[in-house]
């Protein structure tokens, strides 16, 4: 009677064990690439933000001291803003438009799951200057 009951069941758990295990990893791999890549668009945003701040600062004095108000020098806010982005080890694209630096930063993010591959995030940031004189 022991025979009947029961045969042909053996190692169905150790199945059903290994294809649970084997999809909560490749699920727990999807979601530290997802985190990962998370993290490296706040970095890239970070870094975009702080490297138009920086080319904000250049301001062209020759027009403030001619009265002709506050306003960026462009050749002088691209320049701070690439060595911005140089001294952080940064690739990204600097444009400067009337009274904004606009900063694109990309970074190159590999994937742990998909082995081999990986993936390009951006962020931008802009900035002007602002006069805290009347």
């Amino acid at each position: 009677m022991n025979r009947l009951r029961g045969a042909g069941e053996q190692g169905q758990a150790t199945a059903f064990v290994v294809v649970f295990a084997g999809a909560l990893m490749a699920l727990a791999g999807l979601v530290w690439d997802a985190g990962n890549l998370l993290a490296a668009r706040r970095e890239a945003l970070d870094l975009a933000e702080q490297a138009a701040r920086a080319g904000a600062q250049g301001i062209d004095l020759e027009a403030i001291r001619a009265g002709e108000g506050l306003r960026l020098d462009p050749d002088l806010a691209s320049e701070l803003a690439d060595d911005y982005l140089d001294a952080n080890a940064s690739t990204g694209s600097v444009a400067v438009a009337e009274d904004r630096v606009t900063v694109t930063v990309t970074v190159e993010e590999p994937l742990l799951f998909l082995a081999g591959s990986e993936r390009t995030v951006a962020g931008t940031g802009t900035a002007r200057p602002v006069s805290t004189q009347p």
